[in-house]
């Protein structure tokens, strides 16, 4: 990204903390969830987290568990996306897939480890002592709740029935609410929630995340067409190739890129609600929407 993100540092040094030691037996399984947790990324959903957490006023520190536990959700849900039966993906940010690196077995497990790690995390004791039981229960349902059949794991199964074929935008919408954009907002969210935001602030959050989610959607097909494994790092033009319906195919180009900068400046609008300093919000979904540049 263009921008410095203020957090990044601090993530990654987060994250590998809640790994568990690998002098065991089943040592395999958490070197695989090492390789697709540290991977690096842009760190999107953490960052919001902390950053909404810190502009409703409360302590980023109190808010690093959730940020951790929405990023080991989002990174299951790419080591499963790349397996065989679901996009078959060989490459991911730039290396082996999870189960080209150690088979579909460890992957799948990898996968489901990370996922419950995710919750170990969020709801340590102290995770709970920073955020306190209420709040840092109610970040949890959140998570949850995103993640599962009426958000993450629903919009991947909307995505799969639509294979090879070409869905109508109504149904690319849905799809990418609940694959991409449940997480986004979720992220957002526990950040308020962790904070004790209140009503005006959450609905602002949401909205700002649900604008940077689809944005991001929007050009991720964009840059599938016009970009390249080696800057992407994973495969590009699949959607084509598989006939599915993108923004792109859609929309077109032009049209495409102008809906992204509509949503980018709606999501910049709702950052009006906030009385502490945004400015760093506002860099942050300028930074997804012109990537690839």
């Amino acid at each position: 990204m263009a921008m410095e993100n203020q957090y990044l540092s601090r993530i990654e040094e987060a994250l590998a903390s809640y790994l568990p030691a690998k002098d065991c037996l089943q040592k395999d399984v958490i070197e695989a969830m090492e390789y697709s947790l540290l991977a690096g990324g842009k760190r999107i959903r953490p960052t919001l987290t902390l950053e909404f957490c810190r502009v409703c006023g409360g302590d980023v520190q109190a808010a690093m568990p959730f940020a951790c536990a929405v990023e080991m959700i989002h990174s299951y849900s790419l080591i499963h996306d790349d397996l065989p039966c679901m996009d078959n993906s060989d490459l991911r940010r730039g290396r082996p897939a999870n189960h080209i690196q150690y088979g579909e077995d460890i992957a799948l497990l990898a996968g489901d480890g990370l996922l419950t790690l995710a919750f170990e995390t969020a709801l340590s004791p102290e995770s709970i002592k920073l955020a306190g039981a209420q709040r840092g229960a109610e970040a949890a349902r959140l998570l949850a709740k995103a993640a599962g059949a009426e958000g993450m794991v629903g919009g991947q199964v909307i995505d799969l029935q639509h294979e090879n074929q070409r869905a109508p935008i109504e149904v690319l919408l849905e799809m990418d609410r609940k694959k991409t954009g449940a997480l986004i907002q979720a992220a957002a969210q526990m950040g308020c929630a962790v904070a004790g935001a209140d009503q005006k602030q959450r609905e602002a959050a949401v909205e700002y995340a649900a604008c940077v989610g689809l944005a991001f959607q929007i050009r991720d097909d964009i840059l599938d067409v016009i970009s390249d494994p080696e800057t992407l790092g994973k495969p590009v033009g699949s959607d084509d190739k598989n006939e599915k319906s993108t923004y792109v195919s859609l929309l077109g180009m032009e049209k495409a890129q102008q809906l992204v900068n509509e949503l980018t400046q709606q999501a910049e609008s709702a950052l009006s609600a906030f009385s502490e300093d945004t400015a760093f919000l506002r860099e942050f979904a300028q930074s997804l929407a012109n990537r690839g540049y």
